[in-house]
């Protein structure tokens, strides 16, 4: 299914994905691609894509980004707000590195704080695109923007949270579930 869709979606996708590259690199200097690690299946690295969003810094600062957040760029604020920032995941699928739908993939650094056993069965799946999780916590930077300090926010209460919807979805997963959640994501965008 993740290679069907995927191959159906890009005549669409590749034209606005030129696009936004090119919008991306004429709002700030830098490249259009984002790139980071991030953990997948059975806990092998792979490097995600995605559009740059943020002024090219350094590398410092936090890995969380707030509502606000003075390193998100002016094309960045709307990519993030539509979530088109995430088109180029469709090359991770390609890859085999992703699916369309699944459990989002977590950086090492917050990864590393999962139980064992819950790490373990979340990363038994590829991670997705897209999964009730993302959906949930569409505005994530908003939630995040009341918080003092975004990271024991993020740790102590985000991530308990998602990942019970990871679990609930490993456990439950299916053709029908996966095609309900490909839908609920284009309408919540569309919102």
């Amino acid at each position: 299914m993740d290679l069907a869709l995927t191959l159906a979606a890009l005549p669409l996708a590749l034209p606005l994905m030129a696009v936004i590259a090119l919008w991306v690199r004429l709002d700030s200097p830098g490249p259009a691609l984002f790139r980071q690690q991030r953990v997948g299946r059975g806990g092998a690295l792979f490097r995600i894509h995605k559009f740059r969003t943020m002024y090219v810094h350094d590398g410092a600062g936090p890995l969380i980004t707030a509502q606000h957040d003075a390193r998100v760029t002016r094309a960045g604020r709307w990519l993030r707000a539509t979530k088109l920032d995430e088109l180029p995941q469709l090359i991770d699928v390609l890859k085999g590195d992703m699916s369309l739908v699944g459990p989002r993939p977590e950086v090492p650094r917050y990864m590393a704080l999962y139980a064992d056993d819950v790490r373990r069965r979340i990363l038994s799946v590829r991670p997705g695109i897209t999964d009730r999780a993302a959906i949930e916590f569409r505005d994530e930077a908003a939630l995040l923007a009341e918080a003092a300090d975004l990271e024991r926010v993020y740790v102590e209460r985000v991530m308990p949270v998602k990942q019970r919807y990871y679990l609930d979805y490993v456990a439950q997963r299916t053709l029908i579930g996966d095609l309900r959640i490909l839908f609920d994501t284009v309408r919540a965008l569309l919102r």
